[in-house]
């Protein structure tokens, strides 16, 4: 079975700067705006081609790259020390449940910009695997219509209790869920059915 990828042809990127953090973020389309938050290890191929993908059909993509070398292959020399990196890094936090982490807010910031810079009444979120229960977190900001988390797998399943762990912090969770009930917020959650790291244990809003 063969995927689509694709290079950064068509994309700029710029640095942008929010919650002490600094990332180049890959803008590229027209139309409302969607945040594609990248999968380890990086911004690769397949990652371009969703974003190409959501771009043809009319959207305006900013994808930030939060590690690893953009465009470069998925499967290379070098992917295994970025995820080790991405595992220890305060930022993800990605061994800690109940977190409240620091991507959070810069994926909230990025996603106002998007918002203030793109036509309709917010924008949604993307989040693949590694990177899946960012999206949720971002959802806390009311610029995020529509979080989308594809097989979330952080914090990473060392444990039960991290199977069960959303990924979120609790005060991140209650704001969600306010929003979902009061607000119309529409949070889609999508797991691989022979997943391993993501199986149906995870908690379902």
């Amino acid at each position: 079975m063969t995927f689509p990828v694709a290079d950064l042809s068509g994309w700029v990127s710029e640095p942008f700067t929010a919650a002490g953090y600094t990332h180049d973020v890959y803008r590229k389309g027209e139309g409302p705006g969607v945040v594609l938050i990248p999968e380890m290890p990086g911004l690769h191929p397949g990652v371009l081609a969703l974003g190409n993908h959501l771009v043809d059909n009319g959207f305006t993509v900013a994808a930030p790259s939060l590690f690893g070398t953009p465009g470069a292959p998925a499967l290379r020399p070098g992917a295994v020390p970025v995820l080790l990196k991405g595992c220890v890094a305060k930022e993800f936090a990605a061994l800690t449940t109940n977190a409240d982490r620091p991507v959070a807010h810069y994926l909230r910031a990025l996603a106002r910009d998007l918002n203030e810079k793109t036509p309709g009444k917010g924008v949604g979120v993307i989040g693949q695997c590694f990177t899946g229960g960012f999206a949720l977190a971002a959802a806390v900001d009311d610029s995020v219509l529509a979080p989308v988390m594809s097989q979330p797998s952080v914090p990473l399943a060392l444990t039960l209790k991290h199977k069960r762990d959303p990924g979120v912090s609790e005060a991140e969770m209650a704001t969600i869920e306010q929003r979902a009930r009061t607000e119309g917020l529409c949070v889609m959650g999508l797991r691989f059915s022979e997943d391993a790291m993501n199986t149906g244990t995870c908690c379902p809003l």
